[in-house]
Formats: structure tokens, C-alpha cells, sequence
């Protein structure tokens, strides 16, 4: 469970320092360029990140071990869910920020734990708790709160292209852990070699579909040499290890138990917005932050051994 919830915490930082980057020149700019703002930034992200796990993997000498990886069903598997959480999730995601705002829209995604959860007990037979069903559930529901809280009124576009755009998004987040979980259970395709074909095939994907369907690689080109690309650099260090964390949880708890506790990343964003921005924090974040955060931990724990184990260590104290 603890790479779940260093995930999440990696990946609130990845999500601040990515916010920083976008609202720094030329990233942030007229609304018609919005769009191409937040498709340039998640495809340098993702060619960022696949960098870095080229990287990683080369330096433990493990880059032959992908491509035998690739050659098996499961990980043209892993290569498939790739293409599902990033470029089709992300696209879907930005479709919704600009129709429906990123209020609404992390009220609709956030549900992804729950659809991949159901698609992971249906599918992999894994296994939850009723207790851990409604400690989910109460985590969902702090983020439901929190996103509405922020949604105000940046509804701008049309409601029924991002309402689809956020169920595409959580359709597709929620698919990618449930097949590599399942492209996983083969011995060919550890958590590292899985997150090395999805990164890369992201990536690939990416550069070659999504920017230039939306006609994106002009300004894509322009952004590269400024001061917000470098930080995204930055944030794709965390992204990448944030990743790294999240298919380790994967492989270790399943992908019902690996995503519940990933959504603690919305409360991670919060105490790292006040950290590194001084954004003001309000009682209610805090409360949220708190359920959001206990939600996921009760969620992805075998309860009967994490209160057992509170209980002897409340007896050793004596």
C-alpha cells in the first residue's frame, strides 16, 4: 500500500509543478489557444517522462528485457492500455476542463478507481470489502466536494461534449490499471517493463495521432525552448517516479486496491499548492483532504492486519 500512497503523493506534486508550468508564457495565452496549450504540455510531459524511463531502464541495464516484453501478448496488452489511459484518458480530460472547467471535470474522473474497481473484481476476480467499498466511496465523495467547491461558474463550452470528454477520461484511466494488472500476472511483464511500454507508447502516440490531428505541432515546436517546458521537465521526474510507484502498487495489491489509494494525489495537490504556491488553504479542503486521504489508505488496507498491527504496537508502547 505504500507505493500507492507515495503515488499519490508524487503524482499532487507532479500535478502542481505541471500548473506552474502551464500558467507561465507561452503556455498561458488567449483561450483559443488553450487547447493546444494543454495537449503541447501533457505530450512533453509523457515525451519527458518516456524519457526518463529510457533512462532508468538503461542504466539497470534492463532495455532488452522491454523488448522481449513487447513481443508477448501481455505486452502488446500493457501497449493497448497505454493508448487508453493516455492519449484517448487525456484528451478526454482536456476536452472536458474546456467545456465543462476542472471543477466538474475531477468530480466525473475521479470515478475512475470506482469503474476500474468493478472492471477489476468482474474481469480479474480481485476481491474488496464491503468496508473497503465504502471507505473508497467516502474518498470519492471528498473529492466530489472538494471539485465542486472549485468549479464555480468556468463552465464554458458545450456540457454534452465535456461531460463525454470526462467519461471518456474515466473510461480510459480506469481500463489502463485493470489490463496492465492483467498483462502483469505474466512473468514476461514485471511493473517496470509495463510502465516502460506504456511511457514510450504514450508518448509515440501522442506525436504521431493526437498533435497532429488537432494541428498542434507549430505551437508545440514554438513552446519547446522556453522556461515552462523546463519545468515540465521537472514535473516529469515526479510523474515518472510517481508511475513507477503506482505500477509497483499495481502489481503488489491488484489494480481495485493500487487505484483507490492513487486518488489521494487530490489531497497531495492541496498541501503542495500551499507548500510551494502559499495558495490559501480553507477549512473545508482540509476536512476533505483528511477523508480523501484516511479513504484511501482504509480503502487499499486488509483492515484486520492494519488494526491488528495498530493494536500491537498501542501494546508494545505500554
Amino acid at each position: 500500500m505504500r507505493y500507492g500512497l507515495l503515488s499519490g503523493c508524487l503524482w499532487g506534486l507532479d500535478t502542481v509543478i505541471l500548473g506552474i508550468a502551464l500558467a507561465m508564457a507561452p503556455y498561458l495565452g488567449s483561450p483559443e489557444t488553450a487547447v493546444l496549450a494543454s495537449l503541447a504540455g501533457a505530450f512533453l510531459h509523457d515525451a519527458f517522462c518516456a524519457v526518463w524511463l529510457f533512462a532508468y531502464m538503461g542504466g539497470k541495464r534492463r532495455l532488452k528485457d522491454t523488448l522481449a516484453a513487447l513481443k508477448t501478448r501481455s505486452g502488446k496488452a500493457v501497449a493497448a492500455a497505454a493508448l487508453l489511459g493516455g492519449p484517448l484518458g487525456m484528451s478526454g480530460y482536456v476536452f472536458a476542463i474546456g467545456n465543462i472547467g476542472a471543477g466538474y471535470t475531477a468530480i466525473i474522473s475521479a470515478f475512475y478507481p470506482a469503474f476500474g474497481s468493478l472492471m477489476a473484481v468482474l474481469f480479474l476476480k480481485e476481491k474488496m470489502s464491503l468496508k473497503q467499498v465504502v471507505a473508497l466511496l467516502a474518498a470519492l465523495a471528498g473529492v466530489c466536494v472538494m471539485g465542486y467547491a472549485a468549479a464555480g461558474s468556468d463552465a464554458i463550452g458545450n456540457p454534452i461534449i465535456g461531460v463525454a470528454g470526462a467519461l471518456v477520461c474515466l473510461v480510459g484511466w480506469g481500463s489502463e490499471a485493470v489490463i496492465c494488472a492483467w498483462g502483469m500476472r505474466d512473468d514476461a511483464v514485471d511493473n517496470e517493463t509495463a510502465l516502460h511500454i506504456r511511457g514510450t507508447t504514450s508518448a509515440l502516440a501522442y506525436g504521431l495521432f493526437v498533435i497532429p490531428a488537432f494541428g498542434a505541432w507549430g505551437f508545440t515546436a514554438s513552446v519547446v525552448p522556453s522556461m515552462g517546458t523546463l519545468v515540465i521537465v521537472g514535473a516529469a521526474i515526479a510523474g515518472t517516479t510517481s508511475y513507477l510507484c503506482y505500477y509497483k502498487a499495481i502489481s503488489t495489491i491488484g489494480a481495485a486496491r493500487g487505484m483507490a489509494v492513487n486518488i489521494s494525489y487530490s489531497a497531495w495537490a492541496v498541501v503542495f499548492g500551499a507548500v510551494i504556491l502559499g495558495a490559501q488553504v480553507t477549512l473545508l479542503q482540509v476536512v476533505c483532504c483528511v477523508v480523501i486521504v484516511v479513504g484511501t489508505v482504509l480503502a487499499a488496507s486488509d483492515w484486520n492486519e492494519l488494526f491488528g498491527r495498530m493494536k500491537k504496537d498501542a501494546q508494545l508502547a505500554e
